[in-house]
């Protein structure tokens, strides 16, 4: 059949919108020169480091199941130098990554460290094998592995070391006191935990200042929700871990992501830094593409109308 002016003019405007859209998607999903971890504004950890609200996690650099080297070194090591082009100023890693792979290529792909970047990282879980994470909360444990780690990392002093769990085994007084007695000695800048409830953050900060909380919060799970409250009126840095809630999204967050031509894990990221002024997402990947689309989410801003519509 021949297309009639208006059936022309209707496809016309169809592909002029398809177009805008397209366009749309990809100047906030495909990072370009512009993107920048510096567009979701900045937090202070501690009073005194101030970092870009948009950090990077460094835990997926490692190989497989977070056990041993990567396959390409390479491409870790510039996945790193990536981050730190694109503003990101605060990378969070952990003596188990690897374990202590992280750490390593975090030194050797950034070292001498450029002005300003913080780099945090935590002890307190061992890696007896693949697949396996065991808390050690012992006070001589928490020691050698703070000095492992400054010396992994080529540093002085720790900007910020935490707690990475509670051990069973051991008071929460006498782990998070052997933090405090580090911070004394000059080996760690500031301390922050992982994995606490609301009380065993209040039992902590009467040993020692708690800078940060790393807890796992994401639009699909908010059971953290209360500690974040707490961190948001007390002016603690917040960091949520498994930020991006893969596969569990929900309808909400698919549908709003559509409608303004971002991908569902940079809405996932918009929303997390839409929840308090403290949250400090940390999203991970082994990926230059993956970090760029990432980094490119500290740019979209959400409405209070599609904030509730995500749910």
């Amino acid at each position: 059949m021949k297309p009639t002016p208006l059936t022309r003019r209707h496809a016309l405007r169809t592909l002029a919108g398809l177009g805008s859209y397209l366009t749309l998607r990809h100047s906030v999903r495909a990072a370009d020169s512009s993107a920048s971890a510096a567009a979701a504004g900045t937090v202070t950890l501690g009073g005194d480091l101030k970092v870009n609200r948009l950090g990077f996690g460094a835990m997926r650099i490692t190989g497989p199941g977070i056990w041993g080297e990567p396959a390409d070194r390479e491409a870790a090591h510039q996945v790193l130098r990536r981050a730190l082009a694109l503003g990101v100023n605060f990378i969070d890693t952990a003596d188990a990554y690897g374990p202590e792979v992280s750490e390593r290529l975090i030194a050797e792909a950034l070292y001498p460290y450029p002005r300003g970047l913080v780099i945090a990282t935590k002890g307190g879980l061992v890696r007896p094998g693949a697949g396996s994470w065991t808390p050690d909360g012992r006070p001589e444990h928490l020691r050698a592995a703070c000095e492992a780690s400054l010396k992994r990392l080529r540093r002085e002093r720790i900007d910020l070391y935490q707690l990475h769990r509670i051990d069973p085994k051991v008071p929460l007084e006498e782990s998070v006191g052997e933090l405090a007695r580090l911070r004394s000695a000059g080996k760690i800048r500031h301390v922050g935990v992982s994995n606490f409830s609301v009380d065993e953050l209040a039992r902590a900060r009467r040993i020692v200042p708690i800078a940060s909380m790393q807890n796992r919060y994401n639009v699909a799970d908010r059971s953290s929700q209360d500690v974040l409250d707490v961190c948001t009126r007390e002016r603690l840095v917040f960091i949520p871990w498994a930020p991006l809630a893969r596969g569990h999204t929900g309808q909400g967050l698919g549908t709003v992501a559509a409608q303004k031509g971002v991908s569902e894990l940079q809405l996932a990221i918009a929303w997390l830094l839409a929840q308090s002024p403290m949250m400090l997402p940390i999203p991970g990947t082994s990926s230059v593409a993956h970090l760029e689309e990432d980094v490119a989410a500290a740019a979209v801003r959400l409405t209070p109308t599609e904030l509730a519509a995500v749910g």
